[in-house]
């Protein structure tokens, strides 16, 4: 949850610890768990493909390998590895590529074997839908697989994997769960879920190309004229007039289309017609230079003439914009999942970063940081973040339900963490101030502090801890000693590292995430709600606690600088090697 030493606290009470040579490095930052990407592989400009998920991304360079970010919770977001791939499709939660030989593969959600795609080496087109995909084969026949299939029973089965037979198809498109295809002759055929007709497409021979939706469709005339049809509540299926149409995509409840002269149009889902779910996804930006452009759920991304790519709309994963480059020096990622109706659960996930020249960016539900360079620290809340300004005073940002992006006025801060929702500031005399959650404890003698889920932890200068909060389960029940020269607070568990570079852990754990490996070798701590990360020596990350979507389960590598434990993600910085 915290990357647990600001740089500029540890300076400034001038600790020589390890970290802190490390921490004043720049690199690209990568993430694990639920949200997945590489800022690094995503500053290219050498893409040729791109396609959208319900909130992940995919993009084929030019050497044959595929990149994915976004949501993660299924694999979908980490492609398999090679250089030989000549197309992508992304589905609800599951992708396929195809290969250069032909050949096609798959992974993320397989509830319904959509990711299972068949053998063979005669593929030569590729559609992914929601749990179904598609593929066209070298003599013009359709193959299915996943939900829809003829042998699969019980819902939802209404035929999406089940093709009509014949050797004339020229292009296939995977909807929701519906599927279309394209015919040498230049009409359409539909078949699958029809709820809104959108699988009985109009009737010509003069279509070129087609797009399949969440319940709607699109086809392209050869006078580049497009026509929809279908599900149009967001008048979705109703695109804007003229002649001069190159390409058409579908998403959820919006379309765009690519224009002759490389710009872009958007319609469907608005902030007028259904302003909760309306991202800005269907306002592209301005320019001339796109190629493509990829519709996901409630994000969208185009492909420019330059090979880079730029995104827009929802970014709740960091599926339409991850941070991108390798200059960063400071991460921070928090979560949390709440009941959001009786049955329904919603999951938050919140990402900031500092960047070299003291700029910010953020992702997920931590909404536009503040402009400007002259932030030296960050802190990212279960909805809220913060950041510290070089002279000395916080601003806050995103969720304030509580206060918690409210915070004191000011120009003495050194330290800041933000938690579930509080936060707390370390002042320049060694004092601690809090907002909405208790008081911290008084005194004049603290060097380092850390924002739990509802408790809080604070260093004293003479090595020892002192906690404060929620303590059900002992969290805010530090061990005694004075050989501490790190604290970390977790959801319910906390951490504090010794002087001898070992870890010692108290409160929950319930999935062992507040016994931390032995050794003493370590140069820095971070607790997420359930689980924990440690950076070693040597650069290596090491995980245990809870790993239900692999947060705990660090990339390999030894050339890591700083960490951060979210809820189901983790971030880490990695040193840009020579």
């Amino acid at each position: 949850m915290r990357d647990i030493k600001p740089i500029f606290v540890f300076l400034l009470i001038a600790l020589t610890h390890p970290l802190i040579a490390k921490a004043a490095e720049a690199g690209s930052i990568v993430s694990w768990g639920a949200i997945a990407f590489d800022s690094k592989e995503l500053d290219a400009n050498d893409f040729v493909a791109i396609s959208a998920g319900d909130n992940h991304s995919l993009a084929l360079k030019s050497d044959g390998s595929i990149i994915g970010w976004g949501y993660n919770y299924f694999g979908q977001s980490i492609p398999p590895d090679g250089n030989d791939f000549v197309a992508i499709a992304a589905g609800s939660y599951h992708n396929i590529a195809l290969k250069k030989d032909g050949s096609i593969i798959g992974w993320g959600s397989n509830y319904y074997g959509e990711a299972t795609p068949p053998d063979g080496n005669d593929f030569v087109a590729i559609a992914a839908g929601d749990d179904h995909s598609i593929a066209l084969k070298k003599d013009g026949s359709i193959v299915g697989w996943g939900a829809g299939r003829p042998e699969q029973d019980g819902y939802p089965n209404y035929g999406q994997a089940a093709p009509p037979t014949g050797n004339d198809f020229v292009a296939i498109a995977a909807g929701n769960m519906h599927s279309l295809a394209l015919k040498s002759d230049g009409s359409i055929i539909g078949w699958g879920y029809n709820s809104s007709g959108q699988a009985v497409p109009p009737d010509g021979n003069d279509f070129i190309t087609i797009a399949a939706g969440y319940n709607n469709s699109l086809a392209l005339k050869a006078d580049g004229s497009i026509i929809g049809w279908g599900y149009n509540y967001s008048g979705q299926a109703t695109p804007p007039g003229g002649n001069d149409f190159v390409e058409i995509f579908l998403g959820h409840m919006q379309g765009l289309a690519l224009k002759s002269d490389g710009s872009i149009v958007g319609w469907g889902l608005s902030d007028e017609n259904h302003f909760d779910q309306y991202h800005g996804q269907t306002t592209p930006p301005d320019g001339n230079d796109f190629v493509s452009v990829a519709v996901g759920y409630y994000h969208s991304l185009a492909l420019k003439s330059d090979g880079s790519i730029i995104g827009w709309g929802n970014n709740s994963y960091g599926q339409s914009k991850p941070p991108i480059g390798n200059d960063f020096i400071a991460v921070d990622v928090r979560g949390d999942t709440r009941e959001y109706s009786a049955r329904i659960y919603y999951t938050s996930h919140n990402g900031v970063a500092l960047k070299k020249d003291g700029s910010l960016i953020s992702w997920g539900v931590a909404g536009i940081p503040p402009s400007g360079n002259d932030f030296v620290a960050v802190a990212a809340g279960d909805q809220h973040s913060l950041a510290l300004k070089s002279d000395g005073s916080i601003v806050g940002w995103c969720w304030n339900y509580s206060g918690q992006a409210t915070p004191p006025d000011g120009n003495d801060f050194i330290a800041i963490d933000a938690g579930w929702a509080h936060s707390l500031a370390l002042k320049k005399d060694g004092s601690i101030i809090g907002w909405d959650n208790g008081e911290p404890p008084l005194g004049n003698d603290f060097i380092a502090i850390s924002a739990g889920g509802i408790h809080g932890l604070a260093l004293k200068s003479d090595g020892s801890i002192v906690g404060w909060g929620y303590n059900y389960y002992g969290q805010a029940t530090p061990p005694d000693g004075n050989d501490f020269v790190a604290v970390s607070a977790g959801g319910l568990h906390s951490l504090a590292l010794r002087s001898d570079c070992s870890i010692v852990g108290w409160g929950d754990n319930n999935d062992g995430e507040a016994t931390p490996p032995k050794g003493n070798d370590f140069v820095a701590i971070s607790t997420g709600d359930f689980y924990s990360l440690a950076l070693k020596e040597d650069g290596s990350i090491i995980g245990w606690g809870w790993n239900g979507y692999g947060q705990a389960s660090p990339l390999d590598g030894n050339d890591f600088i700083a960490i951060a434990a979210g809820y189901q993600q983790s971030v880490a910085i990695r040193k840009e090697l020579p």
